[in-house]
């Protein structure tokens, strides 16, 4: 069943009552950029033509009650009274948007709700694909009109902050600014990002999603020890150059020159290492990357997803088991332009530039290769074709477009 059709019937059943209105907010995937945004590199990405779909409804006494399709837990809180510390569930993210946003605007109307994602959680920014979709709804209902920046930051700031995941502005970016079939290129330091049309030469591609069976929740992971140690990488490089150094959470490692890491880098200690080489390979491999798409050169672009995928097994030191496996797969089989982790890279999915003539043959030999090595995650395996999409249009856009 369409997840648009299940939003809207779960809702009616719920509140006997159709929706006033239904919205969808896509995923992301990022093929080269992965782990640099929270140390104000540079990033790709696109949005997909999955993601999370929301049929809601006004509430003037300014409730708002929210029901999951991935969670059984209903959330409620008021608009003007929302918890100041998180509960621990899945709609802690929609209680820190509606804190920032009310840091800002006035809110007197809540919603009633039903959310559902389109493909499993982990690895494609469910969690900024949910912010964003519920911000979409607060703001109409409430007169706001937010600027694309204001939206990204808000979303941001609700995953920080309330949250606890030390994350950068990537999966926001993707989903606010990404356009079908143009690559988002984006500098976190300067905050500027160009969509990069495909070259007419670009050959025939489509996105393939590959879930390992296992999902995950960033802030239960690993993450934030890695931003912390790239933070501790940059801190003392800067300390062995004599370079002037403000707050620990200020510090990162777009601020260090390159040569000044190739100079100290052996005084470091092996992870903050590993981290920084991660970073900075990962820089250069996004300028390299954005040059080859602007060719229309995706063998050269998928080789440098798959080097970025090498990089975040031995630099970043992620990947369980089965996301390594995967991996290994992908660059087994013929037709795949590259790939590699998509996320955190803990648990959850991989994503992969495909050649369509190959799409049969490339499902049946991962499936088959993944599933003799963990033959207990039949059943929970997933491969799904995707598509280039829009990001989320705002209605700043449309005031923008009147203008």
């Amino acid at each position: 069943m369409e997840r648009t059709q299940q939003v809207n019937e779960v809702f009616e059943s719920i509140y006997q009552k159709p929706p006033f209105e239904e919205l969808f907010t896509p995923y992301r995937i990022c093929p080269l950029g992965a782990h640099s945004d929270h140390q104000l590199g540079k990033i790709t990405g696109f949005a997909i033509d999955r993601g999370i779909r929301i049929a809601y409804s006004p509430k003037q006494n300014g409730v708002v009650e929210l029901k999951s399709l991935q969670f059984p837990k209903r959330a409620q809180w008021h608009v003007a009274r929302t918890p100041e510390e998180k509960e621990g569930d899945w709609a802690d993210h929609l209680r820190g948007a509606t804190i920032a946003l009310a840091k800002r605007y006035p809110l007197r109307v809540g919603l009633c709700a039903v959310l559902g994602g389109e493909l499993p959680i982990g690895g494609l920014s469910s969690s900024a694909a949910v912010i964003l979709t519920f911000l979409r709804v607060l703001c109409k209902l409430n007169a706001i009109t937010l600027s694309p920046e204001e939206m990204i930051e808000i979303a941001l700031e609700a995953e920080n902050r309330y949250v606890g995941v030390s994350c950068g502005r990537l999966d926001q970016s993707c989903e606010v600014y990404c356009r079908k079939n143009k690559l988002l290129y984006m500098d976190l330091q300067a905050n500027t990002h160009e969509l990069i049309p495909q070259a007419e030469s670009t050959p025939p591609y489509e996105f393939l999603i590959l879930f390992s069976g296992l999902e995950r929740s960033l802030a239960g992971s690993k993450f934030n020890m890695r931003v912390d140690e790239c933070r501790s990488a940059a801190y003392a490089l800067k300390a062995y150059a004599g370079v002037p150094y403000g707050k620990f959470k200020e510090t990162n490692l777009r601020e260090v020159p390159y040569e000044v890491y190739l100079s100290y880098r052996n005084r470091l200690p092996e992870p903050w290492a590993k981290r920084a080489e991660h970073w900075y390979t990962e820089f250069q491999r996004v300028e390299k990357g954005a040059e080859a798409w602007r060719k229309g050169d995706l063998k050269a672009f998928g080789e440098l997803s798959f080097e970025s995928g090498k990089s975040s097994i031995v630099n970043w030191e992620t990947g369980s088991p089965e996301l390594i496996r995967l991996y290994e797969i992908m660059r087994e089989t013929d037709g795949i332009y590259g790939g590699r982790f998509s996320g955190a890279g803990f648990k959850g999915c991989c994503m992969a530039i495909i050649d369509p003539a190959y799409r049969e043959e490339i499902l049946e030999r991962v499936e088959r290769e993944y599933l003799a090595s963990f033959p207990h995650l039949r059943g929970k395996y997933s491969a799904h074709i995707c598509q280039s999409a829009d990001g989320i249009h705002t209605e700043w856009d449309e005031k923008e477009n009147r203008t």
